[in-house]
């Protein structure tokens, strides 16, 4: 990497950190917090305007369904939080839902969560981004107009504070997550004062219009549907609770008491904020429709619909105008960092999936900052392909959003009820039976309410979208399982077998010469270097002027090494040679033949596609004949050595760039080798070549 870019890097990522720092980035749990819940507290800001948004196409009377929706949305984030504070004191090594399902269920189970927990995160990103698109276009009409292109530049910066550490991006992501939980805390308390104690009128600026119902009234199956649509919508609520299961590893210790802290706080946080934005829009009288312009039939002239949120802060706030813009900025802020929770957790969950071989391996590796680095490059690049195929529209983006963290919530719950049931056939102590027994129902009954969830998401958004999100989990399914199996299969061929140690019974240099010039006297000083059994320089015809002119400069330097010519009458390279390669092979297939070639080294990137090219063909060419080895000579050009100081004493008898001359090697002595006879023109090895 140039100077330059290694300076961008440092200033964007920072400076690398040493691997025994790692403990020095474990979180406290007021950092955790808004690290890992952001994403399930910023859902507040969008799941029950998808509730009202559904329940609109009914009309306003449907809106009385409301509360009981939201409450039903509460019942199952309560049970889903109770149930992952089992979890994360059962498994506190970070695999999460992926370990428990593997653990009690089996690989496909596992690997069925570990599927879902990847579209998931992606999706969160998504959804985030672009629920933060639409409430700052409530401030900004050109981010409203500009929503994909604004999308894709918070997915970049998020992606860079990411790849600068945990730690880092945690700090400082911490101030905007809590100044939001002050803005939605004090806008419902504010506003319910406003409204139960003081009396006053309260109106958004949609209370005074007439919502007109889409189609025929809605009774009997098709009003049902549309409660567990809405429901569903509204079950958004739940994402990201399972992120901080997966990110016990990254907490202080005692690692799983502060995980299960941070969920209940999570829990708690969530919940009042749910239920309170639900109660004010049922007071205000707020109305959102899916279609505005014709839902809203005695709209205004130029009537833009603004978010639930953005409706509410400013009825709430109507004398106090800094009041709305704290909310309306801050709640843009926190959905955009909610997208940090899947920051976090798709690279730690690509780093166990990578370790047990079900991803590549570079997706273990961390970073400069002791991140996942590629994990969260590959996060990034996903969800800007889907906000880019999306439009970065949230109703879009909704319906594929809740089954993959469902279809996860729900076999994690289930294998912890196997879990439980191992431990109490070995458990003889009354005391923790009882635990045992209380745990494992409390799991049962999550497990129950979230199948009960994945069925009704199934049913109701399958032909919405739904069905895109489960092809994406089996496309991620089979990729795994493919991955796994390449690297079993690379493992069993790479086993060392008893034959496998037999030395082959010579070596058989071949350096690859175009033209006498440096590059070249260097390739060939290190071939003889290594002393192979047998060494010879070929080239390739293309033109009869050059190869005769390179016959004359190779016997006027009196070159010790057999130069031969193989012919080319369609003017190729790669081929002859490797034609020629494999006839010595086939001649001798016990002998090992080394390849020499030699190459330029540049400096500047566009000068790489100026040199190598037939170099690179070569290589890439031969690393697939058995029994070739391709050694690569470099001789570094002026543009490469620029920044580097060199050395201005040089050893005698040595070249230029510090490599034994041709005329004299290490070891060696007196006058240079012989020179074999008169330069041989032939299409075969002969035998008797041997270095003297």
């Amino acid at each position: 990497m140039s100077k330059l870019g290694v300076a961008v890097k440092r200033i964007l990522v920072g400076r690398p950190q040493r691997s025994d720092r790692l403990q020095s980035t474990l979180l406290s749990k007021r950092i955790a917090l808004p690290v890992f819940a952001s994403d399930a507290m910023s859902s507040v800001a969008y799941a029950p305007e998808e509730i009202f948004l559904t329940l609109s196409v009914a009309g306003v009377a449907a809106y009385s369904l409301s509360p009981w929706i939201g409450l039903a949305v509460v019942v199952v984030l309560l049970t889903v939080v109770t149930s992952y504070r089992q979890n994360v004191h059962a498994y506190p090594s970070g695999g999460g839902d992926y370990e428990v399902a593997t653990v009690n269920l089996g690989r496909r189970a596992g690997l069925t969560v570990a599927s879902a927990l990847l579209v998931d995160y992606t999706l969160t990103v998504a959804v985030s981004i672009s629920a933060a698109a639409a409430n700052i276009g409530a401030l900004v009409p050109f981010v409203a107009t500009h929503k994909v292109g604004f999308a894709v530049v918070a997915i970049a910066l998020l992606t860079t504070v990411n790849l600068r550490g945990i730690r880092e991006s945690g700090t400082a992501f911490a101030i905007p997550v809590y100044a939001f939980m002050i803005g939605i805390g004090t806008m419902i308390l504010w506003g319910l004062t406003r409204i139960l104690l003081l009396g006053q009128d309260v109106h958004t600026a949609s209370t005074d219009l007439h919502l007109v119902a889409e189609g025929d009234a809605f009774t009997g199956m098709a009003l049902v549907l549309l409660v567990l649509r809405a429901f569903t919508q509204g079950a958004a609520a739940l994402t990201g609770v399972e992120a901080i299961s997966n990110g016990v590893p990254a907490f202080r210790k005692p690692k799983s008491k502060n995980a299960a802290t941070t969920l209940l706080l999570l829990g708690t946080i969530s919940v009042a904020m749910f239920m309170g934005l639900i109660a004010l829009a049922q007071l205000t009288g707020v109305k959102i429709a899916e279609d505005p312009a014709r839902q809203f039939p005695d709209a205004p002239p130029g009537y833009v619909q603004q978010t639930m949120v953005a409706q509410l802060a400013d009825a709430v706030f109507s004398g106090f105008r800094p009041g709305f813009f704290f909310v309306v900025v801050m709640t843009a802020l926190i959905l955009v960092l909610a997208a940090n929770t899947a920051f976090n957790g798709f690279p730690v969950l690509g780093s166990i999936l990578s370790q047990d071989r079900f991803l590549p391996r570079q997706l273990h590796t961390r970073g400069d900052r002791l991140a996942f680095s590629n994990g969260i490059l590959i996060l990034a690049a996903l969800a800007i392909v889907l906000v880019i195929g999306f439009q970065a529209e949230v109703t879009r983006l909704i319906p594929l959003y809740t089954v993959g963290v469902f279809v996860s919530f729900t076999l994690s719950q289930t294998g912890m009820v196997r879990h439980w049931k191992r431990l109490l056939a070995d458990e003889t102590d009354p005391a923790a039976r009882r635990r045992m027994r209380r745990s494992q129902t409390i799991n049962g009954f999550g497990a129950i309410m979230t199948g009960t969830v994945l069925v009704t998401v199934l049913i109701t958004k399958f032909l919405l979208g739904a069905w895109i999100a489960i092809a994406a989990m089996a496309g991620f399914y089979v990729l795994m399982v493919a991955i796994q199996k390449h690297y079993d299969r690379v493992s069993a061929e790479l086993q060392a077998g008893e034959s496998d140690a037999v030395l082959p019974s010579r070596n058989h240099g071949v350096v690859l010469v175009s033209t006498l010039h440096k590059p070249t006297l260097r390739a060939l000083a290190y071939a003889r270097a290594a002393r192979p059994d047998v060494l010879e320089a070929v080239t390739v015809n293309v033109d009869d002027a050059d190869t005769k002119k390179l016959f004359r400069d190779w016997e006027k330097r009196k070159i010790p090494v057999a130069l031969k010519v193989v012919e080319s009458p369609y003017r190729e390279i790669t081929k002859p040679v490797l034609d020629y390669v494999k006839r010595i092979r086939s001649d001798n297939p016990r002998d090992v033949v080394t390849v020499y070639i030699p190459e330029y080294v540049v400096g500047h990137w566009w000068e790489q596609l100026l040199h190598n090219q037939s170099a690179l063909r070569l290589k890439s060419r031969l690393l697939f004949q058995p029994g070739v080895m391709v050694t690569s000579v470099p001789w570094q050009l002026d543009s490469s050595q620029r920044s580097h100081v060199l050395s201005p004493h040089y050893a005698p008898g040595a070249s230029r760039r510090g490599y034994p001359s041709m005329q004299q090697l290490p070891g060696e002595s007196g006058s240079p080798a012989e020179p074999v006879p008169a330069a041989v023109r032939a299409g075969k090895p002969r035998k008797d070549d041997r270095v003297s």
